[in-house]
């Protein structure tokens, strides 16, 4: 039987510029971006995709995400967005709450963790060191404030298993369903997608392996600003680029059981929902 998976949009933000964000528009008007989870209903309780931003981001988000972060991406402080509400308005509580996955530990896509204290947090082992121990660049991306609950960590490595050609680990060993970490290295040290068995096919959130949906195009473009802006957050962007190469081939060569995504395109969420 299928699984029941939720799309959500867990964090708005408005950066100037929407040419240089979305392709269209004028640059006064403001770029459209999201923050897309996915809110998994398990045979083991429910399984969250990254959290976006928490309640404690929107109720303080100059404090807890920072003034550069808030200056250059100007995030909408709703806190209906946020995964916590989003959850109880779907009629579960925050107990029902059994595992997060995360593509990574920026704090856009790590906000909600402490939201739901008693989930275990999945991560791939590399990206879990860099935001135990981050260099001076790295300590602008990680907010160890939204993990000071100190959370049920469960750090996965490489064992050799594959998936579409990929590296891939089986998170939540004990899990019927399928739920896969991915790593897809670049953007951060330990940067992970995750592949999710619907039972109708695959679907696999990438993170921000990409930005934009004409990434993963016949003929792949992106628009400058999120060009740049990629290439300057990338720890290695060697990796990030042969890791959005193969992401392209997949896309290319997909018969339909794959369907990728990323997580910041409001465009792609809206496909979903």
């Amino acid at each position: 039987m299928a699984l029941r998976i939720h799309h959500l949009n867990c964090g708005t933000m408005c950066p100037h510029g929407a040419p240089l964000i979305n392709g269209h528009g004028s640059l006064l008007d403001n770029g459209h971006m999201v923050c897309h989870c996915l809110l998994i209903e398990s045979d083991d309780g429910l399984v969250l995709v990254d959290t976006g931003m928490g309640v404690e981001d929107v109720r303080h988000p100059a404090k807890r995400l920072g003034l550069g972060f808030m200056a250059a991406v100007r995030p909408v402080a709703d806190w209906r967005e946020t995964a916590l509400m989003q959850v109880k308005g779907l009629g579960f509580s925050p107990e029902d709450m059994r595992h997060i996955v995360v593509t990574h530990l920026d704090l856009d896509h790590a906000g909600g963790l402490g939201d739901f204290p008693d989930a275990q947090v999945h991560v791939f082992e590399p990206e879990f060191q860099a935001a135990m121990n981050p260099t001076f660049r790295e300590s602008q991306r990680y907010k160890a404030h939204q993990w000071a609950h100190n959370p049920k960590w469960q750090t996965y490595r490489t064992e050799g298993e594959t998936w579409q050609g990929f590296e891939s680990i089986r998170a939540i060993p004990g899990l019927k369903d399928e739920v896969l970490l991915v790593p897809l290295t670049g953007h951060t040290r330990g940067h992970s997608g995750v592949a999710v068995n619907t039972g109708d096919g695959w679907l696999l959130h990438c993170g921000d392996a990409y930005f934009h949906h004409n990434q993963m195009a016949e003929r792949p473009s992106c628009p400058p600003g999120l060009e740049v802006f990629q290439r300057l957050m990338a720890v290695n962007n060697a990796d990030r680029v042969h890791n959005l190469q193969r992401l392209q081939a997949l896309a290319k060569n997909s018969t339909g059981d794959v369907q990728l995504f990323s997580a910041h395109d409001a465009l792609e969420l809206a496909r979903y929902q």
